[in-house]
């Protein structure tokens, strides 16, 4: 069985070293995909600010997930499209931060809609049971082909 831990994970996204922030994949459909990470306790985040690493950047776990979740789609070897997060909407945080949290964070993705270009995706962190921050993200994967759509 195929292990979709972190080093697979580092394989299939642009973020590499400490910028590849999920652990590994628990589990993945064709619409959603749920991830666990622990880097947000890292002192070394390289997402931190002022000693510490505010909520918002839950998002940046989520648009990871939402990456590993294309590679999983692409089923194949090789790197998938590199997407675009072209916009976040209806974000709530429900904590002011992430590195004060210890163990695992629960990062999950659904795909609300979409075609070979743009996805919408509906996303959550939560640790423990309760959810940290929630909201949508739209995705593009091919931004040269945006300026063709509408001459």
């Amino acid at each position: 069985m195929l292990t979709l831990d972190h080093d697979w994970i580092a394989r299939r996204i642009p973020h590499h070293g400490d910028m590849c922030l999920l652990d590994a994949v628990v589990d993945w459909s064709e619409t959603a995909i749920s991830c666990r990470a622990t880097s947000h306790a890292d002192p070394a985040n390289p997402l931190r600010a002022a000693d510490r690493l505010g909520a918002a950047n839950g998002i940046e776990y989520a648009a990871q997930a939402m990456a590993v979740h294309g590679a999983l789609l692409a089923g194949t070897s090789d790197r998938p499209r590199q997407g675009y997060l072209t916009s976040v909407r209806g974000v709530t945080l429900h904590v002011a931060r992430l590195d004060d949290l210890a163990g695992e964070l629960c990062v999950q993705a659904e795909r609300l809609s979409g075609d070979s270009n743009h996805i919408l995706y509906q996303f959550s962190l939560s640790h423990d049971g309760r959810c940290l921050l929630e909201g949508r993200a739209a995705v593009v994967l091919d931004a040269d082909a945006l300026g063709k759509e509408n001459p």
